[in-house]
């Protein structure tokens, strides 16, 4: 009986004898999948490895996501407000800085040259109020053409700093020191006239013309753009400009452009790019972004665990399963390609539902976190804290890709060994579980 059941299932297809994965196989293994009363338990284990490899995969998706976001946010924003190449004097100061930004913004791959004058001062309102600023001098068609700047002014315009009787700053220092359109800021400069007495610090008041907001924190509360000649008069920088950045078409391309930019120029100058200025920062920001991979991939390791617990019980509650399967003809190849698909089955399908969770979760990132601060009834990803106005995620492809294959290969491993033990037991072996 038994030979004639085997040569009826080999002939349709579906018997021991198969080709390996065929769809006999393909029904035993989904059939230890479903869950039995007796087998509560296995099925519990079951759906517990299935979830967590689901938030395992979700997890790492959203995790890496948002630190994408941010560094591609900051990036953007710190690129956006500062050059990607800083030319500074070496043989003498920039006294033909009009000529000079000219011949550097010719250089083929140069968007921008902003002749800039910098300088620490202490920023305070009529009615009281103080905090440290970075006053930027730049000229207004300079300033113009930087649409960070230009294309971001929140209050006001641009009519009274192309005039060169106004200034513009950041929304949050505004609101800092409670100032508004057409009030007055009082820089105090510590640089100022030198006396007989020595250097007495410079006091002046300049009207605000516009308020600009970037949505990096650190730059709406700290910077003052001054018109290029105020700033140098009030710097004691007459004619000449501390520093020219350079815009280019592309960041990464910084290398070949030195060259260039060292022949333009004709004199002997120092260029420091944006990856030099900001290197600690994005060090920092690249570390723990690997550390985070290898830490939350522990979550995907451990649900990948529970599958060989589930599994290793599941052989033992299937022993005579296995003993009559044995006797009907099956192979321990077949043996153990069955309970291999059924261990595989669980993380095929919770990586694909981590993936769909992660993705989800990324499009709605930041409605989840408005949502959840009004529930908690506080402020989760504070602009204060995180110098961003919003919760970014950025996907990337290659990443995502890595993070299914790596989930898929913990659990591919982990099925191996119970299905090996179950292939090994031989009918009478099998029997003794029972």
């Amino acid at each position: 009986m038994a030979e004639a059941a085997v040569d009826r299932s080999s002939k349709s297809g579906l018997g021991p004898a198969g080709k390996p994965f065929s769809t006999f196989e393909r029904l035993v293994a989904w059939r230890y999948l479903r869950a039995r009363r007796k087998e509560a338990f296995i099925s519990v284990i079951a759906g517990f490895s299935f979830v967590g490899i689901m938030l395992g995969v979700a997890t790492l998706i959203i995790v890496m996501a948002v630190m994408n976001g941010f560094r591609t946010e900051l990036v953007s924003r710190i690129l956006g407000i500062n050059g990607h190449m800083i030319v500074q004097p070496v043989d003498g100061p920039f006294t033909d800085y009009p000529v000079l930004s000219g011949k550097l913004a010719s250089v083929p791959g140069i968007k921008m040259a902003l002749p800039l004058v910098e300088g620490q001062v202490l920023a305070s309102a009529q009615a009281g109020g103080s905090t440290g600023a970075l006053v930027r001098g730049a000229r207004a068609e300079d300033l113009t053409k930087l649409k960070t700047i230009s294309d971001n002014i929140k209050s006001g315009d641009m009519v009274g700093y192309a005039s060169g009787e106004g200034v513009l700053i950041g929304t949050r220092m505004a609101d800092q020191l409670g100032l508004r359109v057409g009030d007055l800021i009082t820089l105090t400069s510590p640089e100022g006239d030198i006396t007989p007495m020595g250097v007495n610090p410079r006091i002046k008041s300049y009207k605000i013309s516009g308020l600009f907001e970037i949505g990096m924190s650190e730059y709406d509360s700290s910077i003052i753009f001054m018109p290029l000649e105020e700033a140098q008069l009030f710097f004691n920088a007459e004619g000449l400009v501390q520093s020219i950045e350079l815009f280019v078409d592309n960041p990464d391309d910084i290398d070949n452009l030195r060259p260039k930019v060292e022949e333009a120029a004709g004199r002997q100058i120092a260029i420091t790019d944006w990856r030099q200025r900001n290197q600690t920062f994005f060090s920092a920001l690249q570390v723990e972004r690997n550390v985070m991979f290898m830490i939350l991939t522990l979550i995907v390791l451990v649900a990948a665990l529970n599958i060989i617990s589930g599994l290793i019980m599941l052989v033992k509650d299937k022993g005579s399963d296995i003993a009559i399967l044995r006797t009907m003809g099956a192979s321990a190849g077949a043996i153990m390609r069955i309970f291999f698909m059924t261990g595989a089955a669980i993380g095929i399908v919770g990586t694909i539902a981590g993936v769909l969770l992660g993705v989800l979760v990324c499009v709605n990132i930041e409605s989840i976190r408005q949502f959840f601060s009004w529930i908690s009834g506080t402020v989760l990803f504070n602009p204060q804290v995180y110098f961003l106005s919003q919760l970014p995620a950025e996907m990337d492809l290659s990443e995502t890709i890595s993070i299914v294959v790596m989930a898929l290969t913990l659990s591919f491993i982990a099925t191996i060994f119970p299905a090996w033990r179950a292939s090994r037991l031989d009918p009478v072996q099998a029997l003794r579980y029972e």
